[in-house]
């Protein structure tokens, strides 16, 4: 399935929407959409996967670049309705402590 993104802004900064497949083919594209925003210091990119549908170790990545490049900025990220066979691989490699996870992206 071809990866879909989809952003706007809330209160806290931007959403970004993921749908369909994270995995090799995909991957690089949520990682130039990222490197296209610009964050400022305490803002925070939340990354919504509620639409996620498969993520192998190539969109783990992805995501690990993605948290890198909010930090440069001097933001924060989180992840926000991490489906469950997602949760548990992030909790198997110990990414969940690294990642700051949501029930549900913010309004």
């Amino acid at each position: 399935m071809m990866l879909n993104l989809t952003l706007r802004d809330a209160s806290t900064g931007p959403v970004l929407h993921v749908t369909g497949d994270l995995d090799y083919e995909q991957a690089p594209a949520l990682r130039r959409h990222v490197e296209q925003l610009v964050l400022s210091p305490a803002q925070r990119l939340v990354i919504d996967l509620s639409g996620l549908e498969f993520c192998d170790s190539s969109g783990i990545t992805a995501l690990l670049a993605a948290r890198r490049h909010a930090q440069t900025a001097g933001a924060d990220l989180a992840l926000a309705a991490v489906p469950a066979n997602t949760l548990r691989i992030l909790a198997v490699v110990g990414l969940d402590r690294v990642f700051t996870i949501l029930p549900s992206a913010v309004t």
